[in-house]
């Protein structure tokens, strides 16, 4: 309980393969059963895409999760040894690749019964044990194809260390998480004219333009408009995406969502209202939009029959619908109606 992990490895390449380091708590009852119990990843990478690695903390009821994801700009994380850590402290996770710091976490929960929460730190205030496994198959990874060299699907370790200090102050407190303010109009969505050219597309907060699973492409903010370019479409949905973090939304309440759009030729998106904190669920469900050569105003109503979420978002996904043409942006807002 508490301590710092490393491990040093060398993942395998190849199709539906999924090796991984991680921690399980030893009585997988204290909280109740998976995700409840809690979950530590320190490393997980999938093998079509060894580029890319992922650390995660999974807990809660409904299921909460925080991911942090390392994508290589030359090489893959299956051609050398790469060294994987947690610092693990009540009330914090850091994780880090190579010693870059990819994660901080301090705002988790533990509810058993889906309602009361359990005093923080819960779940991650209890023993836990560290695993290595390299699985084959799963919703995450896929399965394997023709494709899969079984004769190299090994995962290597060079070593696994384990760290504690003297003693740890587990006098702790949940972090406050400040709610994003609807400005005087009623929006919570900021420039949502995207009238700032120098908005950070790359920060974790407001306005983010992700790449996953082999979309290739690029945004830019000018002329009042976002530009999403896309050279390679990818593999699903969000392998080209343009999102907003951080909506907070009210159990009971309505909302409404509108933006303005048009794309270079006729193609399609899809968008939705989701929940990166609480199992990825959809508080409005993927729905996809026909977009065409002129300006088109486009929104939808939906009702929060989920409970309370501090931290919702908006997604624009543009990838994996068949075409790779240009889509332009602006005016969104995201407002309460009721």
């Amino acid at each position: 309980m508490y301590g710092k992990v490393i491990i040093s490895a060398k993942v395998p390449e190849g199709q539906g393969l999924w090796p991984a380091g991680w921690m399980m708590p030893t009585d997988e009852q204290k909280y109740g059963q998976w995700p409840r119990c809690g979950e530590i990843d320190i490393f997980e990478t999938l093998g079509h895409n060894t580029n890319t690695a992922h650390q995660t903390i999974h807990y809660g009821l409904p299921h909460g999760q925080q991911q942090g994801t390392k994508v290589l700009d030359t090489g893959k994380f299956s051609d050398d040894f790469h060294e994987y850590s947690v610092e693990w402290e009540p009330g914090e996770m850091r994780f880090y690749i190579d010693d870059e710091l990819i994660l901080t976490c301090n705002d988790w929960f533990s509810s058993p019964d889906g309602n009361e929460e359990v005093e923080y730190p819960a779940p991650f205030n209890q023993t836990f044990f560290v695993q290595l496994n390299l699985a084959v198959g799963g919703d995450w990874p896929g399965n394997p194809d023709e494709t899969t060299d079984f004769d190299k699907a090994q995962l290597e370790v060079d070593y696994v260390r384990v760290y504690q200090k003297p003693e740890y102050d587990t006098n702790v407190t949940k972090p406050e998480f400040d709610s994003r303010e609807a400005d005087e109009t009623g929006n919570f969505i900021t420039t949502g004219d995207f009238s700032d050219p120098s908005i950070d597309l790359t920060a974790d907060e407001g306005w983010n333009f992700l790449l996953f699973e082999n979309g290739v492409g690029a945004a830019e903010i000018k002329d009042n408009m976002i530009e999403i370019t896309t050279e390679a479409e990818g593999d699903v949905d969000y392998s080209v995406q343009l999102v907003f973090w951080d909506v907070p939304l009210e159990n009971g309440k309505k909302y409404k969502v509108t933006y303005e759009a048009k794309a270079s030729e006729d193609r399609n998106m899809v968008v939705c209202v989701s929940a990166p904190f609480a199992d990825w669920v959809r508080y409005y469900p993927d729905t996809e939009v026909a977009l065409t050569t002129e300006w088109q105003k486009y929104e939808f109503e939906f009702d929060m029959t989920s409970k309370t979420d501090k931290r919702g978002r908006l997604e624009f996904n543009m990838g994996h619908r068949g075409s790779t043409a240009t889509i332009d942006i602006t005016n969104v807002r995201f407002e309460e109606i009721s």
